[in-house]
């Protein structure tokens, strides 16, 4: 390609990593730390999962000549902070190992994936809905209890919301960034705090936190995100994404990410949207690039863990979730959306997104788990009714 030609897909990438990182990088430390982390852990976290994914996609990227965009799992996060919580990081980190090696025996095993990958959309995402509903609702509460603080950010992303919708997230962190500073004497954006981190974590084996965040997590980004994502591809003409690679390299990112306070990774669907459409270039074989700066983005973007962290830390806890809650709403939008969008199996839904809305934990497992196991039943039980009266809906 032609130094030209490179603009297009180079900016289309910057542009790409940045709104990637912008938009849910409050969400990862928060999620993160509900589950135990320090500051310095959380840090660590955001700084693997943005180097770790970053190379994988430079390099799936550039080999495949195909815009593979890996990131970390933005459903996974959200999981981490709707969850009840754990002051038992190692076995959180625990989970996330699990969650690694479940991704990699999916890509050497043809038959997990198509298993996981079929799991009826209107449990998978009524479950996705429920997951995100409390946090999207963080932005209604903040408004009523840190009005001075949290208006200012809603307004902006409001206003952008309707002018320049892929500025709208960044936007409001931004205006987050500068309303935390402005109200807070306890930010302290010098010395060695504002340094990326590395903090590692010796695994924990509490069975109930290990299965109980390790399997829903798994779950929650495959259906979340890696089903979406291939989906993006392929509506852009990229039927033969390489599946197995993808998987695997993914699991194994996550193996190493892990240690570190990393959590789950895979393929992106916003970001894989923005590289992979016809505004990162005119011709399809050219929309690599775009994925390989955005993956480059992302990895340099990790040196400021060090002083995310920190932002998030001195805020309001309910400031950062409604950040987290904007940032969602799109995503609980579509989940419910494709949760409802089949009436036969508008009941099924709805029972699903109730038990994973209620936040009950039954023997240490949280509700993401129960509500796919309900859901299930409900929908099997349900099942030979509706083939008896109704045949047509019982086509596959």
């Amino acid at each position: 390609m032609r130094p030209a030609g490179l603009a297009q897909p180079i900016f289309a990438g910057l542009v790409a990593g940045v709104t990637g990182f912008a938009s849910s990088f409050a969400l990862l430390i928060a999620g993160l730390r509900n589950v135990g982390a320090t500051d310095d852990q959380a840090a660590s976290g955001l700084l693997v999962l943005c180097v770790v994914p970053g190379l994988l996609t430079v390099v799936l990227s550039a080999v495949s000549r195909i815009p593979i965009s890996i990131v970390w799992s933005t459903p996974a996060a959200a999981l981490l902070l709707a969850s009840d919580g754990t002051d038992d990081f190692r076995s959180a980190v625990g989970a996330f190992l699990l969650c690694g090696v479940l991704l990699v025996i999916t890509g050497l095993w043809p038959w997990l994936a198509r298993t996981v990958t079929r799991i009826p959309k209107p449990i998978a995402s009524a479950m996705l809905a429920g997951i995100l509903f409390p946090i999207c609702l963080a932005p209604v509460t903040a408004s009523v209890q840190e009005p001075l603080l949290a208006l200012p950010i809603v307004l902006t992303w409001l206003v952008l919301a309707r002018l320049a919708p892929r500025l709208a997230v960044p936007a409001a962190v931004v205006v987050t960034v500068v309303v935390v500073v402005i109200s807070s004497s306890g930010v302290d954006l010098s010395g060695a705090r504002m340094l990326p981190v590395l903090a590692p974590v010796v695994p924990g084996l509490d069975l109930a936190i290990v299965l109980g965040l390790g399997i829903p997590v798994y779950l929650v980004t495959m259906a979340g995100q890696n089903v979406p994502g291939f989906a993006v591809l392929r509506t852009f003409g990229y039927e033969h994404a390489p599946a197995r690679a993808i998987f695997v390299s993914t699991g194994a990112g996550n193996l190493v990410a892990a240690p570190f306070g990393g959590i789950s990774m895979n393929l992106a669907a916003m970001t894989a949207a923005m590289a992979a459409g016809p505004d990162a270039h005119p011709e399809r074989e050219k929309r690599w690039v775009a994925a390989v700066t955005a993956g480059a983005t992302l990895a340099v973007l990790g040196l400021l863990s060090g002083v995310a962290t920190v932002l998030v830390a001195a805020s309001p806890p309910i400031l950062i979730t409604a950040v987290a809650g904007l940032a969602l709403l799109g995503a609980l939008v579509s989940a419910v959306t494709a949760a409802l969008e089949e009436p036969a199996h508008r009941l099924v839904a709805i029972v699903t997104f109730l038990v994973a809305v209620s936040g009950l934990s039954i023997a240490g497992i949280g509700s993401a788990f129960w509500a796919l196991l309900v859901g299930g039943l409900v929908m099997l039980w349900f099942l030979p009714w509706r083939r008896k009266h109704h045949p047509e809906s019982a086509a596959p």
